[in-house]
């Protein structure tokens, strides 16, 4: 049986096609061109169980408390002790003052305009308050 030169041509462009796929399916890389670092998938849970349904803010974000998450007193104990240390710390709702949209939530502003700074648009909506 002999197979056309065009036939092995499809046949070889269909295997380079599906070994591409699969070798970087799963990640993507930065938006700010040679930046291979991976960045969050469509649906990423971080080390602390958060769900990221946003990728474009690669991960530095903490959806559950519309915060940094670098700085958030909810997930970070660093960052907690730190709140505590400077005396910015709400005892009522167990987290920084300053981050407690539950007893100002105009407070909540100053973050999301960090983050429409930062990505472009609005912020997700907090998973939790």
């Amino acid at each position: 049986m002999k197979v056309s030169l065009f036939s092995q041509c499809v046949m070889l462009s269909l295997a380079v096609a599906v070994t591409l796929f699969v070798s970087g399916c799963g990640q993507q890389t930065g938006e700010s061109g040679g930046d291979s670092k991976p960045v969050a998938a469509a649906s990423h849970n971080d080390d602390e169980g958060h769900a990221d349904d946003d990728p474009s803010h690669g991960g530095w974000w903490c959806v559950e408390h519309a915060i940094p998450e670098e700085e958030c007193s909810m997930c970070s104990a660093k960052a907690a002790e730190e709140f505590k240390a400077k005396g910015d710390w709400c005892e009522e709702h167990n987290r920084a003052e300053s981050q407690c949209f539950i007893c100002d939530p105009s407070r909540a502003e100053k973050f999301a305009k960090l983050y429409e700074a930062k990505v472009g648009h609005a912020p997700p909506k907090p998973e939790s308050e």
